[in-house]
């Protein structure tokens, strides 16, 4: 028992009507919203879509740079967080807790115990359970008792110990949290996946991939715990009409962080290279990051500075016509889970360039719905896309394989059900 994978898909709902079955979850993260994990909300708008009650808690509350578009803006609004706190309410929430001193200790034990050691790293944890202690008594007040997080990070710490403090035979309190990766893999110590895994009473992985990872992590006695829950987007948004590019110039489009792992200088010479051997290809790159500079820097150097464009951050409310004016998308990092981008590209019928790496190949397949090149080979990138300036109906038939894909297994009108259903009955009920 327990070696068999579960993975949800829509066969396995019933309908997703029977949203009674979920209780009231609070979904926390440590930052709410923001600007490069708008997953998390469209997942939040869509439980909420289908009738299950879902309140968000952010540890920090989201700067002002992060609400980007109406609808972020909406859920900063009715997002509580959990910090900044009072002195005060600090303190009489402490002193509230310690009504029950037992359980108190144990949990500031089992804070400090996850600590990775050192002074740093023990007054992390004690943040984390300063924390906990003010989240506990927010869900109290409004009878939550399941926290959901995505992300085996801060919020998750304080997740698990919210329900170390508060989980007894009569009032049952849990956590469960979806697994992305890939930073959560770095170091499996230090992010105690082991001890989270074991916590938690479910855990949504967003790939195959992932799971596989999270199975290295425990015992087989907690693989059952473990599902395949792939995230979504709504295709009726990401939505363009198929139409055939003639040939010239290949607009080659970028979204996302500006960061060294995502391996965006690969591209800038990727396209310096195709450009050099005669191909007329443009580069737009949608997104801001400590990388940026050193972006525009390197596009000069490389001779490309008048094809490359950068846009800056933009939100969701407006990134459709970048993707629009697109022919391509090219997201060449070293280390992903599975990435939205690449699914609102597919959605939009343009083919992408990626990475073959961890849980991608899951989404994209080679040659039938984009081009997978070995990480961290600009060779590849740049012959990957001169074939698509030289033959723009391969590239069509890529897209129109790719937002078929998008339909059939990524939706998020498929992945709110699947969730509830995945969850509820691994969420214990209050005697």
């Amino acid at each position: 028992m327990g070696f068999a994978p579960i993975t949800m898909a829509m066969s396995d709902v019933s309908n997703g009507s029977d949203t009674s079955t979920l209780p009231p979850v609070a979904y926390l993260t440590s930052l709410y919203p923001a600007v490069s994990h708008t997953f998390i909300q469209r997942e939040v708008l869509e439980l909420r879509r289908v009738g299950a009650t879902v309140e968000t808690f952010t540890i920090r509350p989201a700067p002002e740079e992060h609400l980007l578009s109406s609808d972020d803006r909406a859920e900063a609004e009715r997002t509580e967080s959990v910090l900044p706190v009072p002195l005060g309410r600090l303190i009489s929430t402490h002193l509230r807790a310690l009504r029950r001193p037992l359980a108190y200790l144990r949990t500031l034990g089992r804070a400090l115990s996850l600590s990775p050691g050192g002074v740093r790293g023990r007054r992390w944890q004690a943040f984390c359970f300063a924390e906990a202690m003010v989240l506990h008594q927010m869900l109290e007040r409004r009878g939550i008792r399941h926290i959901h997080v995505h992300f085996a990070n801060a919020s998750a710490d304080v997740a698990m110990l919210v329900t170390e403090y508060a989980d007894r035979p009569r009032e049952r309190w849990s956590w469960s949290f979806t697994m992305h990766g890939s930073t959560e893999f770095y170091d499996v110590e230090q992010r105690r996946l082991r001890q989270k895994i074991e916590s938690a009473c479910a855990v949504a992985c967003i790939s195959d991939f992932t799971r596989s990872q999270m199975m290295r992590s425990v015992g087989s006695e907690h693989w059952p715990k473990l599902g395949v829950v792939h995230c979504g987007i709504d295709p009726s948004v990401y939505r363009a009409p198929s139409t055939e590019r003639e040939p010239g110039t290949l607009s080659v489009l970028f979204v996302g962080r500006l960061v060294e792992a995502k391996g965006i200088d690969l591209l800038v010479d990727a396209v310096a290279h195709a450009v050099s051997k005669g191909r007329d290809v443009n580069l737009t790159v949608v997104g801001d990051g400590p990388h940026r500079n050193a972006l525009e820097d390197r596009a000069h150097a490389q001779g490309i500075a008048a094809r490359a464009r950068f846009v800056g951050a933009v939100g969701q409310d407006r990134i459709r016509p970048y993707f629009e004016k697109a022919a391509a998308l090219c997201l060449p990092s070293f280390a992903e889970g599975v990435p939205i981008v690449l699914m609102e590209a597919m959605a939009m019928r343009r083919p992408v360039i990626t990475t073959q790496i961890m849980g991608v190949p899951e989404l994209v397949e080679d040659g039938r719905s984009g081009l997978l090149v070995a990480p961290g080979r600009a060779d590849e990138l740049a012959t990957a896309i001169m074939r698509l300036a030289d033959d723009p109906s391969f590239g069509q038939r890529m897209g129109e394989e790719g937002r078929a894909k998008v339909l059939a297994e990524f939706d998020i009108k498929d992945s709110g059900p699947v969730l509830q259903e995945f969850l509820s009955p691994r969420i214990p009920r209050r005697f």
